[in-house]
């Protein structure tokens, strides 16, 4: 069972970046699809960029144009740039690996990094 770990998150002031990154155990070419999601206080987890083995990228439409979903192959390694922080992107963002499985996909977690953004 892989395992993530991001990193990156903390204390920012609005308009300011940053870049979260998510660590896996083993290779990320092993997954189907890796994707960053956050969940703000009292609301529910959304989605907000995926990346494939060959790089494609899909964004969630509220955050196409700031956020950058990337990989990093040999270091088993997934980014995302946040530019120009806004409050509403206060969250715990998460790491997200898929395996995709004729019966039933693996999805894998990380434990999360907390973006606080101070206006």
């Amino acid at each position: 069972q892989v395992h993530l770990v991001e990193s990156g998150g903390g204390l920012v002031q609005v308009g300011e970046s940053l870049r979260l990154s998510c660590a896996a155990s083993e290779s990320i070419q092993d997954f189907n699809v890796m994707g960053w999601f956050r969940q703000a206080p009292g609301k529910q987890r959304e989605w907000l960029a995926i990346i494939t083995p060959n790089g494609a990228t899909n964004y969630a439409a509220s955050v196409k144009g700031r956020f950058t979903i990337s990989r990093d192959n040999p270091k088993n390694m997934v980014h995302l740039q946040i530019n120009g922080l806004e409050p509403e992107d206060t969250a715990v963002y998460y790491c997200k690996a898929i395996e995709f499985r004729v019966n039933g996909n693996n999805e894998y977690w990380g434990q999360g990094t907390q973006v606080t953004v101070s206006s």
